[in-house]
């Protein structure tokens, strides 16, 4: 990859620690990436917002820790197993990123009942786009759907080495079927089909009941200090400091 200038943003309140201030490393957003130097950065342990590929850099904490799964050694739970048979009626239907009516709807849906209040809550279809859909990245967007009803859709970039998953949202209606994990086993499955080697979750934080959920998809590695290394206690988190 080329040299290519990275910014850092101004102190803002974290999203996810109460009481503490986040700051961002980040790319210039008319930057034309592309996929290979995409591939490279999230293995650098960035992620993207949109045309926005940023990564945590906050001075007096570093509780924001990317994590992958290696998929041709993950073994699903019993728990995960279960929702996998929950879920065997579902199709699903892999789809070029584009705005669907359909998609957008279950989207607010999914935002009015999971984060209420919150500004998401109100996006406009500009707003939804901006954050999924990338002109220069490959992006595919997973439909689930039961018969004719949408149930879920997993919006994910398609890398050198793995998938990096963007976002997931689902049908609030239908707590009991999992559809946030059976999302990402879904996703780990694609990967290994794809000849993959990892699925990139994103950022985890140990303090955050948010990100609890990536702890149950064992084994699970992070990034630290230039090296991706398997995480030793799914409740610790190796760089989290007060």
């Amino acid at each position: 990859m080329e040299a290519t200038e990275i910014y850092l943003s101004r102190p803002h309140p974290c999203d996810y620690l109460p009481q503490r201030e986040a700051r961002m490393l980040f790319l210039a957003p008319d930057l034309e990436l592309s996929m290979a130097d995409y591939s490279h950065l999230v293995a650098k342990g960035f992620r993207r917002s949109g045309r926005l590929v940023y990564r945590p850099h906050c001075s007096l904490c570093q509780a924001c820790v990317s994590v992958r799964v290696p998929v041709h050694r993950f073994r699903p739970d019993r728990s995960q197993r279960r929702c996998l048979q929950r879920n065997q009626d579902l199709e699903l239907i892999a789809l070029p990123a584009q705005f669907r009516d359909e998609h957008y709807d279950l989207y607010l849906r999914y935002l009015k009942a999971r984060h209420p209040g919150g500004g998401m809550a109100e996006s406009t279809p500009e707003d939804y786009t901006d954050f999924l859909i990338c002109s220069w990245c490959d992006t595919l967007f997973y439909e689930f759907r039961l018969r004719d009803r949408l149930m879920a859709v997993a919006v994910v970039d398609l890398l050198d080495n793995g998938l990096s998953a963007v976002y997931t949202f689902f049908d609030p209606d239908h707590p009991r079927r999992g559809l946030g994990t059976y999302a990402i086993l879904t996703e780990i499955e694609a990967a290994r089909r794809m000849g993959l080697d990892y699925l990139y979750l994103g950022y985890w934080i140990a303090a955050c009941d948010k990100m609890a959920y990536k702890n149950h998809f064992q084994p699970l590695e992070y990034y630290t200090d230039g090296r991706w290394l398997p995480i030793p206690s799914p409740t610790i988190n190796p760089r989290s400091r007060p």
